[in-house]
């Protein structure tokens, strides 16, 4: 089966998203558009590709704007087809936030963030959109020691800041807006997103299988910590400074907290916390980690009572070429929510949540994630939404029909990059379109007046 045609046959999951058969197909037309544009990925660029620039456009911008749909809704097929692709007991979920940057000033949710880029010795701002994405981790290292894991998009929902009152507000609308910040924030809206995801899964039959949420610093506060959700856990970085404790277990029993406290830091350089060793797929191989690990540990500050596990990986630096940069080279402190969850598997998902960097590398450089002109509220945060399904979609539709290695079946790697293990994003898109063009059922289906 043609790249092409699995892709089609995973986004025909889409027809229970829109109601019409005619909106369904232009959908599925300008997803395969916006990946085989060149150039900036706009709608119109997708129209032009299609051959309806000579005709009436308004229904392809009327699709994220007009139509009923959620942005979760679009990730369905996705979910669904991933997860049946993982075995074992447990589905590991990378968390993260990504800034897209704009220009618009029209634009109502756009706002000043800061600029992750920038240099250590001065703080930037960027003027665009922030969105949260939940990313599903394939394990492909389970089935194919050789094979490195990838992430795929399952969830992207805009986060907008709430606008800041000017200094001529009154006391009401400032107080409005401490309400609405601890409402509407990056910490609410990834429980609200992690509440929905573990219900969908328990919706598809996969109801005993653990979910692992794994984030960076950012999901490391009391907000996520102190959020109980059934069946799910969550490990995220923390500081190594973090103060923690153990239980007080004097006999009065007066007090919860032990009075000495100690830092993740403070438990690294112990030596006589031993270390332990764990097999771990990063950097294209298995390598062997060193690990501390402390269970039952408490957080005053953070989730008061709840027994956390506190894990401190050693710096385990390498490199992927002989004169290449090296990586992982300071130690990492981590805090898990599961007590009974396996070390290893823990440790590795962590690894793994750097899939969902290359996601957002691919989503903006390659499937021109945020490249759209659209400046209508619901377009904003549903034409990115697509994009990222879209490019989830090309994701799996490539694993399904051509595994997780790099074959012939992709154009052949220039001189000076000859050891690629698995196909870049790039990869499978000139694959798809170089099918688009020589596929003639597919672009009279796609060019058909509907």
């Amino acid at each position: 089966m043609a790249l092409i045609d699995t892709f089609l046959n995973i986004a025909d999951g889409w027809r229970d998203v829109f109601s019409q058969d005619r909106v369904y197909r232009r959908v599925a037309r300008q997803a395969i558009a916006s990946l085989c544009s060149y150039g900036p990925s706009t709608v119109s660029q997708s129209i032009c590709l299609t051959g309806r620039d000579k005709k009436d456009w308004t229904a392809e911008y009327r699709i994220h704007s007009k139509r009923f749909w959620d942005e979760s809704d679009i990730f369905e097929p996705v979910l669904q087809t991933g997860l049946e692709l993982i075995k074992g007991g447990v589905i590991a979920v990378g968390y993260d936030d990504t800034r897209v940057k704009k220009t618009g000033r029209k634009i109502a949710s756009a706002r000043w963030h800061y600029d992750p880029l920038s240099p250590p010795f001065r703080a930037n701002l960027v003027w665009g959109l922030r969105f949260l994405q939940a990313s599903l981790l394939m394990p492909n290292y389970r089935t194919d020691a050789s094979a490195p894991p990838r992430g795929i998009p399952v969830r992207f929902t805009e986060v907008p800041h709430v606008k800041k009152p000017g200094k001529l507000a009154s006391q009401q609308e400032r107080a409005k807006y401490r309400v609405e910040s601890k409402i509407h924030n990056l910490s609410q809206s990834f429980i609200k997103s992690a509440v929905e995801l573990r219900k969908t899964i328990d919706e598809y039959g996969y109801i005993n299988k653990h979910l692992l949420l794994v984030g960076d610093g950012s999901f490391c506060n009391q907000t996520c910590f102190r959020a109980v959700i059934e069946r799910s856990s969550l490990i995220a970085r923390t500081r190594k400074d973090a103060k923690l404790c153990f239980r007080d277990e004097s006999p009065n029993k007066q007090r919860l907290y032990a009075k000495e406290k100690f830092t993740p830091e403070e438990i690294r350089l112990d030596e006589a916390i031993p270390w332990q060793q764990a097999r771990i797929y990063h950097g294209g191989r298995f390598r062997t980690i060193r690990y501390k690990v402390v269970n039952r540990v408490l957080w005053q500050r953070g989730c008061k009572t709840r027994s956390l596990k506190l894990f401190i990986v050693a710096p385990t630096a390498y490199r992927t070429t002989k004169k290449g940069k090296k990586y992982y080279r300071k130690p990492a402190y981590l805090l898990s929510t599961s007590l009974e969850l396996e070390d290893s598997i823990q440790l590795q998902s962590y690894f793994d949540r750097w899939q969902i960097e290359v996601n957002f590398r691919d989503q903006k450089q390659v499937a021109g994630l945020g490249q759209a002109q659209v400046r209508n509220p619901e377009s904003v945060k549903r034409q990115p939404a697509f994009i990222a399904a879209s490019y989830s979609i090309l994701l799996l539709a490539s694993h399904i029909t051509f595994g997780t290695k790099r074959g012939p079946e992709y154009t052949a790697l220039p001189k000076w990059r000859r050891n690629a293990k698995r196909p870049s994003c790039l990869d499978i898109v000139n694959r798809l379109r170089l099918e688009f063009a020589s596929r003639d059922d597919i672009k009279h289906w796609l060019e058909a007046p509907f």
